[in-house]
């Protein structure tokens, strides 16, 4: 038994903090600390309350503070930090790691404060460092990235001899009756999918306009939704990790109204991230915005429907063209009934959840920093569905890409 620390009282950490709870025989005690502490005391008195289980306690941190960090990772001594919180903190939390001398795993690549940018390079940067302190650290452990690339990794180990073509899909079908509202963090969402699309095609990268590529898929027990080709992280780590790779692309499924809202924020300024006067006061267009807009955490009460998200893959299998289509949809009415979040904080927490038990019992190992599809995706595969993301799979199928 393994005592962590999660960082991040969002959705995605009310998720992950209660299947971590949901498994005392693995997790004995759990530290759930944000800048915020009394969202933090809501959700561990919801998990006193709901399970049963004591052995968790609660803290104020500033993830951007690393003596700060370095003082409650030494004063709790968990095996693991869980970082949940957002992109830009990752690195802060990775110094604070090594300083204190424990495992790290986080859901999201880093991505800088004042540049609508994300790469692993940052991060890969502290390959040496992690390795001469003898610490782990799991790269992008959420759903995607996370679950689709250990998706990846369970083609390549099990069905494929090289894999050529892998498409990411990810619908959400889900209606939360707002007029305009960010499944997770409207900074990070927003930045996300205004990015121009950029994906692998035959050992390089091709770029285009934002939403300028769209198909119409289908999509297991949701039907037909227009998908927007976008760029998304993982493809930077999976066209690295399986070089036979010609073409890696990842497409996200949008609505005409969420677009049509996306547009005018857009067009009058409200995504900048540059600092703007108002009044006297410098403010920062997109933070403002993010005050308000819905807070992506209180969705799940209304929230209706489901998320399909998967990898359609194509390439040979003993000389012979092979296809092969692995998913999972999500019930945003069950995610809220079990752990009072939407589906796509659900899909985020449960992987962080199930990549620290994957950590913390040793069934992924190693030192140095290690993105997921670099493990053994067997293991990880094999709880993933007792602990609420059932997966499913097809061979041969019409991959409509």
């Amino acid at each position: 038994m393994s005592k962590v620390l999660i960082i991040g009282a969002g959705g995605v950490g009310r998720v992950t903090t209660i299947k971590c709870a949901q498994h005392p025989d693995v997790f004995s005690g759990i530290m759930l600390a944000s800048r915020t502490k009394s969202k933090c005391d809501v959700i561990a008195e919801d998990i006193r309350q709901q399970l049963g289980y004591t052995n968790i306690e609660t803290a104020a941190v500033d993830a951007e503070n690393v003596p700060e960090l370095v003082a409650l990772i030494r004063s709790y001594q968990p095996k693991l930090v869980i970082h949940v919180a957002l992109p830009y903190q990752d690195l802060t939390i990775m110094d604070a790691c090594l300083e204190a001398g424990v495992h790290y795993l986080d859901t999201a690549n880093y991505e800088p404060k004042d540049e609508a940018k994300f790469e692993y390079s940052w991060q890969w940067a502290y390959q040496e460092r992690f390795k001469e302190a003898g610490l782990l650290a799991v790269l992008g452990c959420g759903f995607d990235p996370g679950a689709t690339s250990i998706f990846t990794a369970r083609a390549a180990k099990h069905f494929f001899d090289e894999i050529h073509y892998l498409d990411i899909v990810d619908a959400n079908a889900g209606d939360h009756g707002k007029a305009f509202a960010t499944n997770f963090n409207p900074e990070i969402n927003i930045r996300e999918v205004t990015q121009k699309g950029r994906y692998w095609e035959n050992g390089q990268w091709v770029e285009t306009e934002p939403h300028e590529i769209m198909k119409v898929l289908n999509y297991p027990d949701v039907g037909p939704k227009n998908s927007y080709l976008i760029y998304h992280e993982e493809l930077e780590s999976l066209v690295k990790n399986f070089p036979t790779l010609k073409r890696a692309r990842f497409w996200m499924t949008f609505g005409d109204e969420y677009l049509t809202h996306l547009r005018v924020i857009q067009n009058i300024g409200m995504a900048g991230i540059e600092p703007v006067m108002h009044k006297g006061v410098e403010i920062i267009p997109l933070e403002f915005l993010k005050s308000v807009l819905p807070d992506p955490g209180d969705l799940g009460e209304n929230y209706t429907g489901q998320t399909s998200i998967g990898c359609r893959i194509r390439g040979i299998k003993d000389g012979k063209e092979k296809t092969y289509y692995i998913w999972n949809n999500c019930s945003h009415e069950a995610a809220y009934k079990e752990t009072g979040a939407q589906g796509v904080s659900y899909t985020t927490g449960v992987p962080a959840m199930t990549g620290a038990m994957m950590v913390v019992t040793g069934k992924w190992g190693g030192v140095g920093v290690k993105n997921v599809e670099e493990f053994n995706p067997d293991p990880f595969l094999e709880v993933l569905g007792k602990h609420g993301l059932e997966w499913h799979e097809a061979h041969d199928v019409d991959l409509e890409l």
